[in-house]
C-alpha cells in the first residue's frame, strides 16, 4: 500500500469545505466569518489537486454550520465538498447547492434600490445563472455579484 502524507492535518470533531478554487478561498472565510470562531481553523491554499490544479481547503474544529450558512457558499463557488467528521471519521460527505433564495448575502447592483438607501436586508431569487432583486427586479449574473 503507497504511503500518502497529508499536506492538512486531521481533524478530530468538526468540518472540512474541500475543493475550494484557490482564489476563492479568503472570500470563502469571510462567508462564514471564520474570524469569529474561537476553534482551531486551519487554511491550506495552492494545494495540488488532480481535478482543479491547485484547490484550497478549510478546517474548522468543533465547528458545525447549518445547511443555510453553507448554502451561502455556493454563491461563492457551486463546486464544494463538505465533510462532517466525527472522531478522525467522515461521517457525511455533501455537496453544496445554491438555495432558491438568497437572503442578505449579495448586494444589488442598482444604485437606486431600496436596499442601497434604506437599512434592510437583500433578498434575491435564484435563476440558473442569474439572481433577481426582489424589489427592484435588478438582474445580475452569479459570476458578477458582489457580497456584502
Amino acid at each position: 500500500m503507497k504511503k500518502v502524507e497529508l499536506q492538512v492535518a486531521a481533524i478530530q470533531n468538526g468540518t472540512v469545505i474541500d475543493h475550494i478554487p484557490s482564489d476563492k478561498i479568503f472570500q470563502i472565510i469571510n462567508l462564514l466569518n471564520l474570524h469569529d470562531v474561537h476553534s482551531p481553523v486551519t487554511i491550506g491554499l495552492n494545494l495540488k489537486s488532480e481535478a482543479m490544479g491547485t484547490k484550497g481547503i478549510v478546517k474548522i474544529a468543533d465547528k458545525y454550520f447549518t445547511d443555510a450558512e453553507l448554502q451561502q457558499l455556493a454563491v461563492v463557488c457551486q463546486h464544494l465538498t463538505l465533510c462532517v467528521i466525527r472522531d478522525y471519521e467522515i461521517v457525511e460527505k455533501k455537496g453544496i447547492e445554491l438555495p432558491r433564495e438568497l437572503v442578505g448575502i449579495v448586494r444589488c447592483s442598482n444604485p437606486k434600490c431600496i436596499t442601497n438607501n434604506e437599512p434592510m436586508r437583500t433578498r434575491f431569487r435564484v435563476l440558473g445563472p442569474q439572481l433577481k432583486c426582489h424589489y427592484c427586479n435588478n438582474e445580475v449574473a452569479l459570476d458578477e455579484v458582489k457580497l456584502l
